[in-house]
């Protein structure tokens, strides 16, 4: 009896806190950092003994009440392969093909999600691919309320033709130039999000010490069902201008009553998509998608042909408050609309529709191709492919998606914390398309991420980032622009100490938020490392403003990281992108010329000189100075006068 109790206890005493295991990213073909010392840890039952042995090294913990051990190998050298093992009275762990080297986090939003098989000449890239000693490992999304001790998923993988498409392109293209000039391995530590703000990356704790973020950090929702009642009231204040009003099913009613107002409701010039990207993130359940459409009478007196997108949830159509359509049906829609539906003149066409069934994921609206949305008739088609209006149903059950920017510190809690205190050489980052209409304040939490995250990881690790690049209009000074705002916070956090920049507006693309071409932006990315952190005698960086000098009615403007000269790239040969402005903040398109080390600008409109810009724009596109070195300039502005987003905060 007493010995089969003792063995009921050892099966008890084992579920309940397991063999000894190791922190998920410790699994084959792990890359673990060189000259730094290694920390290795897991957990086991605890006040429990571990010995970890790796590449001749003995290290041992002694696991602490929550289970947890951890132990620090001495630095090694690179090398490889070699096998870690982790003993301890309640089993054991192995880990093969260990590789010592260079260790990088990737991280940020899409442009750093950017798989290989979406780059410029994937077919080439893939074809030279087969680097063994590269190795990836993806960290999933996730969102959690509280810091995370591990991860649920993931794997290293090697390098090659199969697998590399999966990877993050600039950090393999890095990853690639590293090892082809170092000869060492290179891991490649990948947790980013697509659409992420730079919030959710940071943690509560740093949060509290921020003037503009301490308020938000001290009421963080504790449960989920907190954080959608939070998600609701952002929505209704976005839409309604008032948190507190909620419609109700009658106010609903008469959205497809045919005489509604629309000047509450999102709108959106691309009808086909989630609702995430189009201002409504997150919400889950029906909603109501409208469009004003003007006819002439000949058109209104036939019977025409209503063409829809998909979206397979039960639905209804609604003309001019008549219901002409509803049910579910799948792929695009074709309904016959008898003549004298639709009127001469302005006419209401209103969807009543739910979340995608068979991608349910997606939420409300359309999937497939804005030329499936038009009016057919007598053979003629008009395009309905632009300019909807798009308003969720508040008065009928819904709920959100728990996504990366719910909640600030939520990915940050699930996709860092497990990280820490993995050994890296530094960190890339690619982000802030999500926090252009917050520019200003990411004067502040850039940098604040980024010292907390070296604050966590107890080292000041190398931070290298890429500059937004080119996207959208290539609007003026006097009409400002948030991304040139952006951009201004991030040279201004090169201020920290191991940081820099790769500017990329020359190969972006003003029609596509993901340019393809990740390999010049890595290259860039590159050159900072094996300058700053190998010591390899190469150009570098950019060309930086410096300072400027006004006489003569002119700016004479002077450049950091342009000791080799600049010039102009382009088959013009002259000086595009400057602006000029004297004391009213008019700004003129300017005249200018290089001399030596310097550019003046002038225009002859601006006589006295009080500003100088270059490359303040969404999409810079004409913007052409470059360091003979075949580094793009940063653009820049001389004066400190208020932007567009300086009121604008995280809430």
């Amino acid at each position: 009896m007493n010995r089969l109790f003792l063995v009921l206890l050892l099966i008890i005493h084992t579920s309940v806190f397991g063999q000894v295991k190791l922190a998920r990213l410790f699994s084959d073909h792990v890359v673990l950092q060189r000259q730094k010392p290694i920390p290795v840890w897991g957990w086991t039952t605890a006040g429990e003994k571990v010995t970890v042995t790796l590449a001749g090294q003995t290290a041992t913990a002694k696991a602490d009440a929550s289970g947890k051990w951890i132990v620090r190998i001495n630095p090694l050298e690179a090398g490889g392969p070699h096998t870690l093992n982790v003993t301890a009275k309640s089993g054991t762990a192995t880990v093969n093909d260990v590789l010592i080297g260079e260790v990088w986090l990737c991280s940020g939003q899409s442009n750093m999600e950017w798989p290989v098989s979406a780059a410029k000449n994937f077919a080439a890239e893939k074809q030279n691919a087969d680097y063994p000693q590269v190795r990836h490992f993806r960290v999933d999304h996730e969102v959690t309320l509280q810091p995370e001790k591990d991860l649920k998923t993931g794997e290293w993988k090697i390098a090659s033709s199969e697998t590399v498409g999966g990877f993050t392109a600039i950090g393999f293209f890095f990853a690639r130039e590293l090892y082809q000039k170092l000869k060492i391995p290179v891991g490649i530590l990948h947790s980013s999000w697509g659409g992420s703000q730079v919030e959710g990356w940071i943690s509560k704790e740093a949060m509290l010490t921020d003037d503009g973020l301490k308020s938000y950090a001290q009421h963080l929702p504790q449960t989920w069902q907190d954080a959608d009642l939070i998600m609701d009231s952002k929505l209704r204040k976005q839409l309604f201008k008032n948190a507190s009003f909620t419609p109700s099913a009658d106010d609903e009613k008469k959205y497809v009553g045919g005489a509604a107002d629309f000047s509450h409701w999102q709108k959106t010039a691309d009808p086909v998509g989630q609702w995430d990207w189009k201002g409504l993130m997150g919400f889950r359940g029906n909603g109501f998608m409208a469009k004003e459409i003007t006819l002439p009478a000949d058109i209104a007196a036939k019977q025409t042909v209503l063409s829809l997108s998909e979206n397979d949830s039960p639905n209804e159509v609604y003309i001019n408050g008549k219901l002409v359509s509803q049910g579910a049906v799948k792929g695009v829609k074709k309904i016959t609309v008898p003549a004298s539906i639709w009127k001469e003149g302005k006419n209401q066409l209103v969807i009543k529709l739910g979340n995608q069934v068979a991608t349910s994921w997606f939420g409300p609206g359309f999937i497939g191709s804005a030329n499936d949305l038009y009016i057919e008739v007598g053979g003629t088609k008009i395009s309905l492919a632009k300019d909807w209006m798009l308003m969720p149903s508040f008065a009928e059950k819904h709920e959100y998606a728990h996504l990366m920017n719910n909640v600030g510190t939520s990915i940050y809690n699930a996709m860092i914390v497990p990280l820490i205190p993995f050994g890296i050489r530094g960190a890339l980052w690619y982000q802030g398309e999500s926090n252009a209409g917050r520019a200003y304040q990411y004067r502040r939490s850039f940098p604040l991420m980024i010292n907390d995250w070296r604050k966590l990881w107890n080292d000041e690790f190398s931070f290298y980032w890429v500059q937004l690049s080119s996207f959208g209009q290539e609007n003026d000074s006097n009409k400002g622009s948030n991304w040139g705002e952006l951009r201004e916070a991030q040279n201004m956090t090169l201020s920290l100490p191991k940081t820099g920049m790769a500017v990329s507006t020359d190969v972006g693309n003003p029609l596509d938020i993901h340019p393809t071409n990740k390999q010049d932006v890595a290259h860039r990315l590159a050159t900072n490392a094996l300058k700053l952190d190998y010591g390899q005698n190469i150009p570098y960086a950019s060309p930086l403003y410096d300072k400027v000098q006004f006489e003569d009615g002119k700016a004479i403007v002077s450049f950091k990281n342009a000791e080799n000269g600049l010039m102009v790239k382009d088959k013009y040969g002259y000086l595009k992108g400057f602006e000029i402005a004297g004391d009213d903040k008019v700004f003129y398109y300017a005249q200018a010329v290089i001399k030596g080390n310097t550019v003046v600008v002038s225009h002859p409109k601006v006589t006295k000189p009080a500003s100088v810009r270059y490359a303040w724009s969404d999409a810079p596109e004409d913007a052409n100075l470059y360091s003979t070195d075949g580094f793009p300039a940063s653009g820049f502005r001389s004066d400190t006068w208020p932007g567009i987003t300086v009121n604008s905060k995280f809430e």
